[in-house]
């Protein structure tokens, strides 16, 4: 059984890629993310979202794992009605039976509801806003595209994040442009922001720590699963007959 694994860092890719898993890093774009996960869905038994993401739950911390579906009603940050656009439902009953795998399998992950953005969710505003909109305990930018893709293709789909940033700690600007299209980092970008602004470094310093919390938190996560067997996780209970 294969699962087609959607993130958006060439690094995260690197953490999560091993036999079994199908990656794809959308670098950021949305358009490019979903026309390569269509590419790639041929013969996929189940479909996931898996890298860092920004807490909009208080309680969350830096290095957190969680796990959860997506937040059905919010889909690119804006109000859908579920089950009236195509492809925008995630309401398969087996989305709940492969979080719930998920969940056992890391116990100390955080459970709930995660919110897809079209854009960085940067501001402190910003997340307390979309977290009481939705009472979703997360935002990434990749997990409403990954599970438009797999409710079109009748697949079960999950989500599983590291955070990156808590919802008390707004990003600064380098870190705003320091990802490439194709996901890899924009060192160059990065380093004209900060000549720019030099008084964001401290935050940039915070930023990158907790950002390696988050890149440690998810290879003990993936390490975790592989040691289950998750590459070769038989998908037939996940899967509705059609």
């Amino acid at each position: 059984m294969t699962i087609l694994v959607a993130c958006g860092l060439t690094r995260e890719a690197a953490i999560i890629a091993r036999p079994g898993l199908v990656v794809v890093a959308g670098g950021g774009d949305a358009a490019r993310l979903e026309r390569a996960l269509e590419a790639a869905v041929g013969g996929v038994s189940a479909v996931l979202s898996c890298g860092v993401a920004g807490a909009l739950d208080p309680a969350l911390r830096a290095g957190d794992v969680v796990v959860g579906d997506l937040h059905p009603p919010f889909v690119s940050s804006e109000v859908e009605k579920p089950g009236t656009t195509a492809g925008f439902s995630t309401s398969l009953e087996t989305n709940g039976r492969l979080v719930a795998w998920l969940a056992s399998a890391l116990p100390n992950a955080h459970p709930g509801t995660i919110v897809g953005a079209d854009q960085i969710i940067a501001s402190t505003a910003e997340k307390a806003a979309l977290h009481a909109a939705t009472g979703a305990i997360a935002v990434d930018m990749e997990s409403h595209i990954a599970a438009r893709v797999a409710a079109r293709h009748n697949l079960p789909f999950a989500i599983l994040r590291t955070i990156s940033d808590s919802a008390d700690h707004a990003l600064p600007p380098a870190a705003l442009v320091g990802m490439k299209p194709d996901g890899g980092v924009a060192l160059g970008a990065i380093l004209a922001s900060l000549a720019r602004n030099p008084a964001q470094l401290p935050a940039l310093i915070r930023t990158g720590r907790e950002a390696g919390a988050a890149f440690s938190a998810l290879r003990r996560a993936l390490g975790a699963l592989e040691a289950l067997g998750i590459g070769g996780l038989d998908l037939r209970e996940f899967t509705l007959d059609v």
